[in-house]
């Protein structure tokens, strides 16, 4: 009897590899994680939890101690690193030191075991479940390995190699190394059940954007959670008071696809059409059934909590998983002026702070978040779109961060010099577009708009506008075709601008357009671009479309996704590499816009084709050529428009006119630093920038009149007339044919025009008189 009691206790003290949920509570993060912990919390709760185990941290050590590396890896760890690539280095290193180790015998055995019980080769979600993670002072969610659908012990066993070695990855090393964390780290890994979700999404038990601990949140979406936390739709968002819970806002997402489960058990994008798209995911009753299990668990914690939720098929509620909200922070007196720059992009939202170093951090940006960066380029446009508005250290009113903005309407402030190290992660601040002012505190006047959550004036039908009719054509500047329908409902003559490298970028969602080429994706490029191109031809059609060539310039594009690899460094890539000279030197990508334009325009013949950053008469003449042998340039009715960026063109309109151009477009942006040798992104130098500056305006006019004189037409489609109305005047007064502005600028920049036209005609009629008085 002692001998069988010895045992027992042996039993009890020797390490478990495997726990099943029931077998856990939320004290036992050491060994399963906080993932782990909670799922078995809550199930022993009695909570909807889908059945599972836990691989357990032990399981990882023993293996790393059983290969001998467990030293190794964190004496690699601890080791200064600087720069991306020195990161990068480690990180491989240190994954490929665990893929080596893997499991011993004893955990593959009791892992087979515990999966055989689940049923014969049942499909499983596989997920890193870090000892540190969802714990109440630090979050690791989101940055170690989770997989879905996977199926038999082989596959299972591999993905839980795959999450032990993302403990090491990237994001966790530097995440690491800004919380000052030296201590080794062990994971668990949660195997569970998979549900067949229909509906699902995220709900937070309070406001992490406001720090409103009395309102309930919870997105929706069709299918599988994953586009509701990877922000691929516009998801449904409830606000609920916790009262009740009582229902306060509900603002219906279009939701452009889901994600679904096909028969042979892998995830495929269903495309839903419009009727579905906005379609309501959830009905009153089922968000309080969800927000009703939300704060049950808020109840069980006593602190509030960001769930994942999910329906079955047959209407069941299930809890996928739960961790504290670890983001939510005390009030500060609102309204002290934090930072003051240059007001880049107007408007005044209020938003939690979210500090980046780079694109490739964009899964720890929160929807909703003021995205605060050192500088931006065009692979951070995807994480523009879930920002409500955008504060940099660097940058000029012409910068990238300016532009993005004023296309996506939302507030920028650029050239604050010291954002990413004065503001805090997570403080809720107020930024003004207009004044360049960051404040603290949600001094707005109006709701905070958060997480998708949006004023519903702010998501209404177009409404169309009646407008001065007007000589002188107002065009928009445009960029990004989710815009294109509503800017299209606007009172304007077409599009004046369409700027090509930001449509390639998004587009190709952060790839360098030669990387796709290179890898043997040219006609992916034409269909993608055409796709993109033809939403808003047919948007404006029969308007007028005049698309810019790609104008790359090295700085900006050698950060997308193999950019180093084609993009030369400069010391001065504003005047460098870029525009008519790179088609000539490398016609690669050109050739390709032309196949793009070219089939657009057999559907939407209003497109047409305008060259940026001509220097010489040679350029163009070789550039020209190249669209004429192209079945572009036989195309009828094809208008070729110039930039007229560098000053040079002042001299050479004459020339330009007899290779064949029908109009030419007033860069005053690129203009401007030329004339006065001002660089336009530079902070420290922006005060002198001036497109008003009697130089530049002198060039514009002159270019004006010469083109008018050669049979050409003329537009301006720089930042000046969406700013200002007496710029608008001075050009219609110079004879302008059109002006080009931003979107929200169109009845600003209509009242000028209609004004300076009435002028003109005023004074020209009463000149006469005055000359026989």
């Amino acid at each position: 009897m002692q001998s069988q009691e010895i045992e027992s206790e042996r039993e009890s003290k020797a390490p478990q590899w495997v726990r099943r949920f029931a077998d856990l509570g939320k004290a036992d993060s050491p060994i399963a994680g906080g993932k782990g912990a909670n799922l078995g919390e809550l199930t022993r709760a009695g909570f909807p939890v889908p059945t599972g185990f836990v691989i357990t941290a032990d399981a990882y050590l023993a293996s790393m101690q059983s290969a001998g590396v467990r030293k190794q890896l964190i004496d690699l760890a601890n080791a200064p690193f600087e720069g991306d690539a020195a990161l990068a280095q480690l990180a491989g290193q240190l994954k490929q030191i665990v893929r080596e180790a893997g499991p011993t015998a004893q955990v593959r055995e009791a892992v087979t075991r515990a999966y055989a019980e689940l049923g014969a080769d049942v499909r499983v979600a596989v997920r890193s479940s870090a000892t540190s993670e969802d714990a109440a002072g630090t979050s690791f969610a989101g940055m170690n390995e989770t997989f879905t659908n996977v199926s038999g012990v082989e596959q299972l066993l591999e993905r839980l190699v795959d999450c032990w070695a993302s403990v090491w990855g990237k994001r966790v090393l530097v995440y690491r190394q800004s919380q000052g964390m030296s201590e080794e780290p062990a994971i668990a890994v949660v195997v569970q059940l998979m549900v067949d979700s229909t509906r699902s999404g995220v709900m937070f038990t309070a406001n992490p954007s406001d720090n409103r601990r009395d309102r309930v949140v919870i997105e929706a979406a069709f299918g599988l959670g994953e586009v509701v936390v990877s922000g691929q739709v516009e998801p449904d968002t409830y606000v609920l008071d916790k009262q009740g819970p009582t229902l306060l806002e509900t603002r219906i997402g279009h939701k452009t696809h889901q994600l679904l489960w096909d028969t042979a058990g892998a995830q495929r994008r269903f495309p839903l059409d419009d009727r579905q798209a906005r379609a309501r995911v959830l009905s009153e009753a089922e968000v309080a059934q969800v927000a009703e299990l939300g704060l049950q668990v808020e109840r069980h914690y006593g602190m509030p909590q960001d769930l994942e939720w999910a329906f079955d098929g047959a209407g069941a509620l299930f809890l996928l998983q739960t961790r504290p909200i670890t983001t939510l922070t005390e009030a500060e007196p609102a309204g002290a002026e934090l930072l003051r720059g240059l007001g880049a992009s107007p408007g005044r939202v209020a938003g939690p702070v979210c500090k980046l170093n780079s694109p490739s951090e964009a899964d720890l940006f929160p929807p909703g978040s003021v995205l605060v960066a050192s500088m931006t380029s065009p692979d951070w446009v995807p994480i523009l779109r879930r920002a409500v508005a955008l504060v940099t250290d660097g940058g000029g009113m012409t910068c990238h961060a300016a532009i993005v903005s004023r296309e996506l309407r939302i507030p920028c402030v650029v050239g604050t010099r010291t954002a990413t190290t004065s503001l805090r992660n997570s403080e809720l601040v107020t930024v003004d577009g207009r004044e360049g002012r960051v404040y603290s505190g949600d001094v707005t006047g109006s709701p905070v708009v958060t997480g998708g959550v949006t004023p519903a004036a702010a998501v209404a039908a177009p409404v169309v506008e009646v407008a001065p009719a007007t000589a002188t054509k107002l065009y928009v500047n445009l960029a990004i075709a989710d815009q294109a329908e509503r800017v299209a409902a606007l009172p304007v003559d077409g599009v004046g601008l369409l700027r090509a490298e930001f449509m390639i970028t998004d587009a190709l969602a952060g790839v360098h357009p030669k990387k796709l080429i290179a890898d043997g994706g040219s006609q992916r490029f034409v269909e993608l671009m055409s796709e993109s191109l033809l939403r808003i031809t047919r948007a404006f059609a029969p308007r007028p479309v005049i698309y810019r060539t790609y104008d790359f310039r090295t700085n900006e594009f050698r950060g997308l996704s193999g950019g180093q690899d084609f993009e030369p460094h400069e010391e001065n890539p504003m005047i460098g590499y870029r525009g008519c000279y790179r088609y000539v030197k490398d016609p690669g990508l050109f050739d390709l816009e032309l196949d793009v334009l070219a089939s657009v325009r057999e559907q939407t013949p209003n497109l047409h084709v305008m060259i940026p950053f001509v220097r010489t008469a040679w350029e163009l003449e070789a550039c020209l050529e190249r669209i004429e042998r192209h079945s572009l340039g036989r195309q009828r009715g094809l208008l070729r428009w110039v930039m007229a960026e560098v000053p040079s063109i002042v001299y050479r309109i004459p020339d330009y006119a007899k290779l064949g151009i029908h109009g030419v477009s007033i860069g005053s942006n690129d203009l401007t630093q030329l004339m006065l040798g001002v660089d336009r992104d530079s902070e420290i130098c922006a005060e002198l920038f001036d497109e008003t500056d009697a130089a530049v305006l002198a060039a514009i006019r002159d270019i004006i009149h010469t083109a008018s004189a050669n049979g050409l037409t003329s537009s301006l489609c720089g930042q000046a007339p969406s700013n200002r109305a007496d710029f608008a005047e001075r050009l219609v007064r110079f004879g302008i044919t059109s002006i080009s502005v931003n979107p929200d600028a169109h009845a600003r920049a209509r009242r000028a025009i209609d004004a300076a036209e009435r002028r003109v005609l005023l004074e020209s009629a009463l000149t006469p008189s005055r000359g026989q008085a």
